[in-house]
């Protein structure tokens, strides 16, 4: 990974250090990881159940988000999203669902710098 690129990563809200740290150091290995969020499905899936008011599917759409930007340490994301999970853990589907817009708006900005780094 570059320069540019880890710059760019860590202006999208990743905390690069924790990752490489998380990640024995291996370049390959998060790339391989950060090409596979690319492809998960837990934000569609995370609308989805919010457009169609199921706040059983949305919790667990959530959470799931919560734990995949933790593990890749997309701090902002995993920040946004835990407290959209704790929302929903709690019964407040409305306060969960109104935190969507920050949710999109960090998931989008992770997105937009993988898919340029990526493609």
């Amino acid at each position: 990974m570059t320069d540019a690129e880890r710059k760019q990563l860590t202006e999208a809200g990743m905390n690069l250090e924790t990752a490489m740290e998380r990640f024995m150091n291996n370049d390959s290995l998060l790339e391989r990881f950060l090409k596979k969020f690319q492809n998960d499905k837990s934000y569609n899936e995370l609308k989805e159940a919010i457009a169609a008011a199921d706040k059983d599917r949305a919790f667990a759409a959530s959470h799931t988000l919560k734990g995949v930007s933790a593990n890749l340490s997309f701090d902002t994301l995993c920040e946004k999203v835990s407290k959209q999970t704790e929302e929903f853990r709690s019964g407040s589907f409305e306060a969960g669902a109104a935190m969507m817009e920050d949710v999109t708006e960090e998931y989008e900005r992770i997105a937009a710098a993988l898919k340029e780094i990526f493609g």
